[in-house]
Order: C-alpha cells, then structure tokens, then sequence
C-alpha cells in the first residue's frame, strides 16, 4: 500500500534530516514509525502526503508515485498532522461537509458516517459550534472524523494521541483496527512506544534521520527474547551515544 525507495531529504543549509530510508506497509498493517525529536518522522510523514517535496528517492501509495500522480494519492489517503490546521470560521458540521464535498460522499453516506464517528467521538452535540470554540482535543478529534470520511485506502497521522483523553484514545485505537481489518492501512508516527507496542503489527526505527529497525513486532520481541519495544529504543539511542563519545 505504501512504498518509500531510498528516500533522502536535505533542506537548505545541507542538513540531511532523511537518510536513504526505504520502507514497504502492506495492506492491513499498522505501522508504527518511532523515533526521538528531529529524528525524520514528520519530515518522510510530510514527504509521503505530498506536503514536502524531495528530489532524492521514491514514495509511491497503492501503486502511485506521490510526486507525479498527486491527485490519484490523494484520492485513496487521509492524513491527520501532529496539529491539525482546520478552517476555524466554519462549524464542525460545515467542515465535515466541506471535507465530503471535496471527496464526492452522497448525502446519506456522509450523514451515517459523520453519526457514527461523532458519536463514538462523543463531539455530536458540538458539531453546531464554531471550530474557533473547540479544544484542542476537540480540533483533533474533528480531524479524525474528516479524515475517516471518504474510507481512506491509507491513514497517515503524525503523534495522532496528543491532545486526547484516555477515552478518545481507546477510541481511536479501535477505529484503527476497524480500519485495517477491512483492508486499509495505517501509517503512524508516535513518541508512545507502549501503545505502539500493543497496537502494532509493524514498527519501524528511525534514529538521525537513518532507519535503525524495521520488522513485524514478534520478529522485535524474539529477537530481544522477552524485550520490549522500550528496550529496543534506548539500546539503540544509548549504542548511538556511546559511539559519539569514542569519536569525540
């Protein structure tokens, strides 16, 4: 579903934030992309939904190459960011109608979907109110519901558990196995390894802008023997660390 072939990212200055990653995530997967602050993740995130634009490598969603067939990606993802920016003079239910709109949902499909994830969200009776009013929690879970809206074929989110309460992130981690079990895929980047941990099947490590791990959970916990995702982290960040030490 998704496929990122030796992607590199320099930006002005010649920091190279992403170094020659390549990943594959295959249809049903949650995937969960890991790492410290300034690591890569919101730069490949930002890069896999067309917001970034690279010269080096390639992303291709489903089949199709982000840089050159642009509306057919975008047409089968949904991305929600760390923070999400939303039209802050329209109500939540004008937004979430502006979203179908744009996806082409007939009437009584977005009215069942809005409902449904509303409701789960526990924000229906906030959907007349001006998104200027909402928390941010709230925003958050407004962006969620948009984004499930057109059935995404992939959901990319960046840090897509800050700002929520617990309930909404028990929520949310059950719409994403409601997602991926009927076939779609999930691409996520978290600083909470526990839930990445419980929740994926996949995870994949980056760690200065290299990919230091990637595999199925199982393979993971093998190969520490009983470890844990934690573990794993620090082992790598410490390992990392150690290394600069002896060079300095």
């Amino acid at each position: 579903m998704l496929t990122i072939h030796n992607f590199s990212k320099t930006y002005k200055g010649g920091k190279k934030a992403v170094d020659n990653l390549s990943l594959h995530v295959e249809r049903g997967d949650i995937y969960g992309f890991i790492g410290h602050n300034g690591a890569g993740k919101s730069t490949t995130i930002k890069a896999v939904v067309g917001v970034l634009d690279y010269e080096e490598g390639q992303i291709l969603i489903d089949g199709h190459d982000v840089k050159t067939e642009p509306l057919a990606c975008k047409r089968i993802t949904a991305y929600i960011p760390d923070s999400p920016d939303l039209y802050e003079h329209l109500t939540g239910i004008q937004y979430l109608n502006f979203i179908s709109d744009i996806f082409d949902i007939p009437s009584q499909a977005r009215e069942e979907r809005i409902k449904k994830n509303a409701d789960a969200f526990e924000i229906t009776r906030d959907l007349g109110d001006l998104i200027s009013s909402y928390s941010h929690g709230m925003k958050q879970k407004l962006a969620i519901i948009s984004a499930l809206i057109h059935k995404p074929r992939l959901l990319v989110l960046d840090e897509p558990f800050v700002g929520l309460d617990p309930k909404a992130s028990v929520t949310l981690r059950n719409k994403m196995r409601e997602i991926c079990a009927s076939g779609s895929s999930i691409f996520f980047s978290t600083h909470v390894l526990e839930v990445a941990e419980k929740l994926c099947n996949k995870v994949a490590m980056i760690h200065q802008g290299k990919l230091a791990f990637a595999g199925t959970i199982e393979a993971l916990l093998r190969e520490k023997e009983g470890g844990s995702l934690e573990g794993l982290f620090m082992e790598i960040v410490n390992h990392e660390n150690e290394g600069a030490r002896e060079d300095g």
